[in-house]
């Protein structure tokens, strides 16, 4: 063989080596698993008042997933967070109890992206515990003698009761109005009120400490549960992922526990 042939041979054998690296290389970088980035930091989440409980289980089942993060909750009425939200108050998530404040949020510009739809949720009767009133339906709500307390038509959950009342066609005189619906929950709990109208969830979180009285479905109102990351979020990775655990079916499964309906 001459020298010319065995340059030529062992060319061809260095190029067919070169070759089979960088297919291997390729192959073992197609395989390779994507990095997730770690949730971490805290995640500062404005949320309505009839969230409560389910928001507070959830931020806790979200910490066993995320050990580097700490949810921060602060309940309010929605009207009054779109406000705080509005005069600087640090907040990455904000989750509404109905639409009309959520676009009070969009349309000023706060939110960083568009909202989605976590949750609905109905209203109910709530009365003391084992209704001693004997409360049937919302015409009992009229009785003179009822002492009923019910949220301020510039919440939520006072805009929704007054659609009962008006699509009910009774008329109630609340001995007190409140600025958001824990309040409600609280004076009835207390024995300060013989009834009021919440939402069905806030029936179910008051345990045995009240009962609920159905509202019937041609009369009741549906509210849907809007979220969204903030414009101003100091945590936006954290905030989006807070978000969609809410819309897993992890997170799915407590809001149904608590009354809550799929969005």
């Amino acid at each position: 063989m001459s020298k010319a042939t065995r340059l030529l041979i062992s060319s061809i054998g260095v190029l067919g080596f070169i070759g089979a690296s960088c297919g291997s290389d390729s192959s073992d970088s197609a395989d390779a698993p994507t990095t997730v980035p770690a949730v971490s930091g805290d995640i500062v989440v404005f949320a309505a008042s009839s969230l409560t409980e389910s928001f507070t289980e959830i931020a806790n089942a979200f910490k066993v997933e995320n050990l580097d993060a700490n949810v921060v909750l602060t309940f309010a009425g929605s009207g009054d967070l779109v406000t705080q939200i509005g005069e600087g108050a640090p907040a990455d998530v904000f989750a509404s109890a109905d639409d009309a404040n959520m676009t009070k949020l969009t349309d000023a510009g706060e939110a960083a992206g568009e909202p989605v739809s976590i949750a609905t949720n109905t209203m109910e009767i709530i009365v003391e515990k084992g209704n001693p009133k004997g409360i049937t339906g919302v015409a009992d709500l009229a009785e003179p003698d009822l002492l009923v307390v019910l949220c301020a038509d510039t919440v939520p959950c006072g805009k929704s009761a007054a659609k009962v009342l008006e699509d009910a066609a009774v008329t109630v005189t609340p001995v007190s109005l409140e600025d958001k619906v824990k309040g409600v929950v609280t004076k009835v709990t207390a024995g300060e009120a013989d009834a009021g109208i919440v939402y069905v969830s806030d029936v179910n979180a008051a345990g045995d400490t009240a009962s609920g009285v159905e509202i019937p479905a041609d009369i009741n109102v549906i509210n849907n549960y809007p979220v969204v990351v903030t414009k101003e979020a100091a945590n936006p990775f954290g905030a989006q992922t807070f978000i969609d655990f809410v819309g897993s079916d992890a997170g799915q499964a407590i809001m149904a526990k608590y009354g809550f309906l799929a969005p």
